[in-house]
């Protein structure tokens, strides 16, 4: 490891492995956004300086750094520059009320929140009511009584800062928000253990091409864009996997179907990931068509359940690219469908289009039966257990949870879904989506009625939630985004629906939109949908 130009034998971190990278040719580029670009050795002396300003603030190595921003080149910089101190990362996405975010704050224990100037007010008012008194900072001027993190770091010195010990084995370095009920927040707190994964693929020495994050990815050659946001796991990952390769990172600001198509193609992206929403908003885009982008080598498809028809319909515009992931905050990495191995296995076996793939290096997958320890048999559906580096250390400051959740080193993810014979995992729905419904209540599984809607001429995304019904406890309500122009007749939809998965699956209601409701990491939003039409009457309902 190199610091301040002098070898030394102290442990690595992923940081000092992007920092070996920006040691080295130094006039190379290494953050774009936009017009701001920064080469290796701007950032690598911007980053020193945001950790002085950091540690000028007080903070201490084990301190935790409420991180509330949005997609920017300083964001990057920023987190980069908590961990570079000994500081734990805590990030504050977007999607949480006024309420939820000071108890995340709280719950957290940060010592500071650095807010992007959009989210001061609200910053400011959840470390307002936080009782450990956060300290305040923007990234940028604001319009809030708190101090200018940039302005700070313009008078520090642009070395390394020194004295950082290496992180303890169970110390969680990096918290992610994962939902949970108000005033009660689900913090997924990762050890350096998530981050010695990176280095290991980046070194090569992961001993598999199945991949959470980048399979086959070039050490220094490729242009990565970060589509998602760099507060959730996808975002994080990705930005991360690209610096420790050494490769460019281009951060899109908020994503709109035009401007990453742009992006893409003006910076000469290489590889990049969406979750299906923007996927398929790009699919739908009139400049979307084959060859439009031929510097493009890899798009990794994930945090969300992927369309089989869509999935196909971006290889035949994208080309043999794509691969998929499936992971969670509480285990980044799980399963992976590399591009070459999905192109080649999927038109052997058509069924794999539905598959998210094989469990990733060092992991282990097993589906098990509600309060039981025990493996379920190949194709028997259950939920779906993993064990392996990427797994979370536990819930942050919620003991109770976490031994729900992890047992013997095993996570109980949530999700249900089977193996087939081979080791593929077919997903069918998350635990708490599942539909229960009929005469003698049976399962009703989201993903695969969803998964169905989407092969319908018209139809340009669906969901799939079940509303209170007095006979049954529940019946099927579907959500249809539609083309425009098209002509799509609920009824005769829900004449496909019973004709190819049963009177089980025939919804009770059919609501056409123009598009469907998206939380700020570009999920369908299934709670806006419960809350704006789980009381409309048929007849409203089309």
């Amino acid at each position: 490891m190199i610091i301040n130009g002098q070898q030394t034998t102290a442990p690595r971190t992923y940081v000092d492995r992007i920092l070996e990278h920006w040691h080295e040719n130094e006039d190379a580029e290494a953050l774009v956004q936009g017009a701001r670009r920064l080469t290796r050795g701007e950032a690598r002396r911007r980053l020193f300086s945001l950790g002085h300003a950091l540690r000028g603030q007080g903070l201490e190595p084990g301190d935790g750094v409420g991180l509330f921003l949005a997609n920017r080149v300083d964001s990057v910089l920023v987190q980069l520059a908590v961990h570079l101190i000994g500081c734990r990362v805590v990030f504050l996405p977007p999607e949480p009320g006024p309420g939820e975010l000071t108890a995340l704050v709280e719950q957290s224990r940060a010592r500071a929140v650095v807010t992007d100037p959009l989210f001061a007010a609200r910053a400011a008012d959840a470390a307002g009511r936080s009782v450990h008194a956060p300290v305040l900072l923007g990234l940028g001027p604001c319009d809030q009584p708190c101090a200018d993190l940039l302005a700070l770091a313009d008078a520090c010195p642009e070395t390394r800062p020194e004295g950082i010990p290496a992180p303890a084995a169970d110390e969680a370095v990096t918290v992610l928000y994962t939902g949970g009920t108000l005033g009660r927040p689900k913090l997924a707190a990762h050890s350096h253990r998530l981050y010695d994964t990176l280095m290991d693929r980046a070194d090569g020495t992961a001993g598999d091409t199945r991949s959470a994050f980048f399979p086959a990815m070039a050490a220094g050659t490729d242009r990565v864009l970060a589509a998602t946001l760099l507060t959730h796991g996808s975002g994080h990952l990705t930005s991360l996997q690209a610096l420790v390769t050494g490769s460019a990172l281009v951060v899109l600001p908020e994503f709109e179907a035009g401007a990453a198509l742009a992006a893409l193609r003006e910076e000469r992206i290489t590889a990049t990931m969406f979750v299906p929403p923007m996927m398929y908003a790009l699919l739908d885009h009139p400049e979307c068509v084959p060859g439009a982008l031929p510097a493009l080598r890899r798009i990794v498809v994930g945090g969300a359940a992927t369309s089989p028809s869509r999935l196909q319909q971006a290889v035949e515009v994208f080309g043999p690219v794509l691969s998929q992931g499936y992971g969670q905050s509480e285990a980044l990495g799980i399963a992976a469908f590399g591009a070459d191995e999905l192109a080649a296995e999927a038109t052997r076996r058509p069924e794999l289009w539905r598959s998210c793939g094989r469990a990733i290096s060092d992991t282990e997958i097993e589906i098990r039966a509600e309060d039981d320890t025990a493996a379920l048999a190949v194709r028997e559906v259950g939920e779906v257990c993993v064990r392996g580096r990427s797994v979370m250390l536990g819930y942050y400051e919620d003991p109770e949870r976490t031994a729900a959740a992890l047992h013997d080193g095993w996570l109980r993810t949530g999700d249900m879904g089977y193996l087939d014979a081979e080791g593929y995992l077919y997903l069918v729905d998350r635990a708490k989506d599942i539909i229960v419904t009929g005469s003698t209540s049976d399962n009703v599984y989201s993903r695969v009625l969803e998964d169905f809607l989407l092969t319908l001429p018209g139809v340009r995304n669906a969901a799939a939630l079940g509303v209170p019904d007095e006979d049954f406890g529940e019946a099927v309500q579907v959500f249809l985004a539609t083309a425009e122009g098209a002509d799509v007749d609920p009824a005769e939809v829900g004449a496909a629906v019973t004709a190819e998965l049963g009177d089980l699956y025939t919804p009770r209601k059919t609501v056409l939109l123009d598009r469907l409701p998206t939380t700020k990491v570009g999920k369908v939003d299934k709670k806006a949908l419960r809350a704006a039409w789980a009381s409309v009457p048929v007849s409203a309902a089309g």
